[in-house]
């Protein structure tokens, strides 16, 4: 069970910041991506000008893409904490459902579903791995009793 983050800032300003980070994340990515992926339909001569333009016109798209769905993920995190109470992995999962269902319902009512279900799946897989890894790598720090001095062992017969 996830224990609370006291060192995070409160839930308005998680938003903000979480907005940020996601929007920069989207915008490093996409400048990679739309990089690459504009210098490869470039021809020869014009490779680093076509990435270039590429970059210009897509990466900022793809890091607001990213800031939209981090700041209404934060959002929804935020109300379901205060809504449930608790602080563990349910609410991340519920706040990737709504998160995704939102984002899709211009799209019907099915595809909101269907996109509710998968961002919902995401995120459970998401915790769970963050569940395995925090075992594994707390099972190192475990307290553990000291070995018996050889005067206290049992004789064995």
């Amino acid at each position: 069970m996830a224990h609370a983050d006291h060192t995070r800032d409160p839930c308005p300003w998680v938003i903000l910041s979480d907005f940020g980070s996601a929007f920069s994340m989207g915008a490093i990515g996409g400048t990679i991506w739309h990089g690459i992926k504009g210098a490869r339909n470039s021809p020869r001569g014009d490779r680093f000008v076509g990435a270039l333009s590429v970059i210009k016109a897509r990466a900022p798209v793809t890091g607001g893409n990213f800031g939209v769905w981090g700041g209404m993920f934060s959002t929804f995190d935020c109300a379901v904490k205060g809504w449930r109470q608790k602080e563990d992995m349910w609410n991340a999962i519920i706040s990737g459902f709504l998160t995704g269902g939102c984002l899709a319902a211009r799209s019907g009512p099915r595809s909101a579903l269907s996109s509710a279900i998968a961002c919902g799946i995401l995120l459970s897989v998401f915790e769970g791995v963050g569940v395995l890894f925090s075992r594994v790598l707390n099972e190192g720090t475990r307290p553990q009793l000291p070995p018996m001095p050889e005067s206290m062992q049992p004789q064995s017969s």
